[in-house]
Protein backbone atom coordinates (compact mmCIF):
# COMPACT_ATOMS: atom_id res chain seq x y z
CA UNK A 1 0.00 0.00 0.00
CA UNK A 2 1.19 3.43 -0.59
CA UNK A 3 1.28 6.08 2.37
CA UNK A 4 -0.11 9.02 3.13
CA UNK A 5 2.90 10.99 2.24
CA UNK A 6 3.06 9.88 -1.48
CA UNK A 7 -0.68 10.14 -1.39
CA UNK A 8 0.30 13.78 -0.02
CA UNK A 9 2.95 14.48 -2.75
CA UNK A 10 0.72 13.39 -5.93
CA UNK A 11 2.66 9.96 -6.71
CA UNK A 12 0.54 7.18 -7.68
CA UNK A 13 -1.33 4.64 -6.21
CA UNK A 14 0.62 1.02 -6.93
CA UNK A 15 -1.18 -1.50 -7.82
CA UNK A 16 -0.90 -3.86 -4.78
CA UNK A 17 -3.48 -6.25 -3.82
CA UNK A 18 -4.28 -7.62 -0.85
CA UNK A 19 -5.32 -11.36 -0.87
CA UNK A 20 -9.53 -10.43 -0.34
CA UNK A 21 -9.52 -8.54 -3.75
CA UNK A 22 -7.50 -10.78 -5.70
CA UNK A 23 -11.16 -13.38 -5.73
CA UNK A 24 -13.07 -10.21 -6.68
CA UNK A 25 -10.39 -9.12 -9.59
CA UNK A 26 -10.77 -12.63 -10.77
CA UNK A 27 -14.38 -11.90 -11.41
CA UNK A 28 -13.88 -8.47 -13.29
CA UNK A 29 -11.01 -9.98 -15.60
CA UNK A 30 -13.10 -12.54 -16.56
CA UNK A 31 -15.82 -9.95 -18.03
CA UNK A 32 -13.46 -7.50 -19.30
CA UNK A 33 -12.40 -10.68 -21.61
CA UNK A 34 -16.17 -11.21 -22.93
CA UNK A 35 -16.91 -7.40 -23.33
CA UNK A 36 -13.56 -6.72 -25.09
CA UNK A 37 -13.18 -3.33 -23.16
CA UNK A 38 -11.62 -2.74 -20.16
CA UNK A 39 -13.75 -0.93 -17.19
CA UNK A 40 -12.41 2.71 -15.56
CA UNK A 41 -12.67 4.08 -12.21
CA UNK A 42 -15.28 6.24 -12.14
CA UNK A 43 -16.71 8.98 -9.63
CA UNK A 44 -19.57 11.02 -9.14
CA UNK A 45 -19.71 14.40 -6.83
CA UNK A 46 -23.29 14.54 -5.22
CA UNK A 47 -25.32 17.75 -5.70
CA UNK A 48 -23.91 19.55 -2.16
CA UNK A 49 -20.18 18.06 -3.31
CA UNK A 50 -20.74 20.42 -6.42
CA UNK A 51 -22.33 23.36 -4.48
CA UNK A 52 -19.59 23.57 -2.01
CA UNK A 53 -16.86 23.17 -4.77
CA UNK A 54 -18.20 26.43 -6.34
CA UNK A 55 -18.53 28.05 -3.02
CA UNK A 56 -14.87 27.45 -3.04
CA UNK A 57 -14.24 28.64 -6.44
CA UNK A 58 -16.19 32.18 -5.79
CA UNK A 59 -14.49 32.85 -2.15
CA UNK A 60 -10.96 32.06 -4.12
CA UNK A 61 -11.93 34.71 -6.87
CA UNK A 62 -12.69 37.28 -4.19
CA UNK A 63 -10.73 39.12 -1.91
CA UNK A 64 -10.04 38.51 1.31
CA UNK A 65 -10.88 41.50 2.47
CA UNK A 66 -11.87 44.79 2.26
CA UNK A 67 -9.35 47.32 1.25
CA UNK A 68 -11.45 49.95 1.44
CA UNK A 69 -12.83 49.49 5.01
CA UNK A 70 -9.19 48.30 5.96
CA UNK A 71 -8.36 52.26 4.41
CA UNK A 72 -10.85 53.91 6.71
CA UNK A 73 -9.97 52.02 9.89
CA UNK A 74 -5.99 53.33 9.19
CA UNK A 75 -7.15 56.43 8.72
CA UNK A 76 -9.23 56.50 11.79
CA UNK A 77 -6.82 55.19 14.11
CA UNK A 78 -3.54 57.75 12.22
CA UNK A 79 -6.02 60.51 13.00
CA UNK A 80 -7.12 59.40 16.50
CA UNK A 81 -10.70 59.53 15.58
CA UNK A 82 -10.94 55.56 15.80
CA UNK A 83 -13.27 54.25 19.01
CA UNK A 84 -13.61 51.29 20.79
CA UNK A 85 -16.75 50.29 22.15
CA UNK A 86 -15.73 48.29 24.94
CA UNK A 87 -19.66 46.49 25.50
CA UNK A 88 -19.60 45.21 21.99
CA UNK A 89 -15.76 44.49 21.85
CA UNK A 90 -16.33 41.69 24.93
CA UNK A 91 -19.54 40.70 23.78
CA UNK A 92 -18.57 39.23 20.32
CA UNK A 93 -15.45 37.97 22.33
CA UNK A 94 -18.02 35.45 24.46
CA UNK A 95 -19.83 34.74 21.80
CA UNK A 96 -16.51 33.80 19.91
CA UNK A 97 -15.54 31.49 22.56
CA UNK A 98 -18.98 29.82 23.05
CA UNK A 99 -19.29 28.94 18.99
CA UNK A 100 -15.43 27.30 19.61
CA UNK A 101 -17.24 24.92 22.34
CA UNK A 102 -19.98 24.14 20.13
CA UNK A 103 -17.74 22.92 18.03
Amino acid sequence: MASIDSLRSGQLLSNLRNSSSTNNTQGRTEAREESGHTPRDAVSLSSQARAVGQIHQQLAAEPSFDRNKVESIKNAISNGSYQVDADRLASNMLRFEDELRGL
